[in-house]
């Protein structure tokens, strides 16, 4: 396979043949986020060159795979000319396909129209990562996410309504101190609204030379402390109603890995996050923190 900078996939798809269909991110306007920033320029890779490193990866190791990931920060922006012949290629080359998924955003998804998205699904696109960060609407124009919630919304409605499943992907102080407890009730309610199959919680990170990191650097962000980041996720799971959603903190961001389903375990993961409020349950040390 031939990549490009660095690349990133969710938790979960770290068993999957990453195929680099497109190179950086169609919004990469995120503040927080420096992900994409090696490549300013987005471009999707001509689909001659995907197909050729599926068929290198079907020939060396086809019966192996079972997931595919598509990178990089949002390929669902690709139109179906490039997917249809790189879904059938993944039908096609590994026996034991079990899924194919990719990083979407809530822009992408209300450009694609209804028969377009069930296409994709026919085809074989089975799961979306799509990353609110937040359901608080203050919150979410300073970090310059480039949708509302109600798009988030809409959006998930569309995944549903094609058969899809969504993993919706919310940042643990994305509102700072001042919107946190805002930004808390918020992230819950568009949890619960946008019901995802897959729910998770990542902690934010100020990386330097983001744009984030100006603001904090002159004093205008200022990231909750690691109780306050624990109150916001005690509030998240505490208050998010979805239908029935696998929950995971298992990103290396988190201070505090959990898991379980929502709403099933809800009880549980409030205790737990009770005692490490309390002491009684250690956090995830700094040094093994990581993004």
């Amino acid at each position: 396979m031939r990549y490009v900078g660095k690349l990133y996939r969710p938790p979960s798809e770290a068993d999957a043949l990453i195929l680099q269909a497109t190179i950086g991110c169609s919004w990469n306007h995120c503040t927080y986020c420096d992900m994409y920033r090696d490549k300013p320029e987005f471009r999707v890779r001509p689909v001659e060159e995907s197909l050729e490193d599926l068929a290198r990866a079907g020939a060396e190791a086809g019966s192996a795979v079972e997931k595919v990931f598509v990178a990089d920060g949002d390929a669902l922006v690709m139109d179906l000319g490039h997917w249809e012949p790189i879904l059938d290629a993944c039908g096609r080359l590994f026996p034991r396909l079990r899924r194919v998924s990719c990083y979407a955003t809530a822009t992408n998804v209300l450009a694609k129209s209804a028969a377009d998205l069930r296409r994709l699904r026919e085809l074989g696109l089975s799961l979306l990562y799509m990353g609110p960060e937040s359901g608080d609407d203050v919150t979410l124009k300073r970090i310059a996410k480039g949708a509302t919630a109600a798009d988030h919304v809409e959006a998930a409605r569309r995944i549903r309504e094609a058969g899809m499943e969504l993993s919706a992907i919310f940042l643990l102080g994305a509102g700072g101190v001042e919107r946190s407890a805002e930004h808390a009730a918020g992230s819950a309610a568009l949890a619960t609204a946008m019901d995802p199959s897959y729910l998770a919680a990542l902690t934010l990170t100020v990386v330097p030379t983001t744009p984030l990191a100006t603001l904090a650097d002159r004093g205008k962000f200022v990231l909750p402390p690691v109780d306050r980041l624990l109150g916001e996720l005690r509030t998240f799971v505490d208050e998010a109603r979805p239908t029935d959603a696998l929950f995971r903190t298992n990103h290396a961001s988190n201070y505090l890995p959990l898991g379980g389903r929502l709403p099933r375990d809800r009880a549980r993961i409030v205790e737990v996050i009770d005692h490490a409020l309390s002491g009684a349950v250690p956090l995830r040390p700094e040094h093994r923190r990581g993004l």
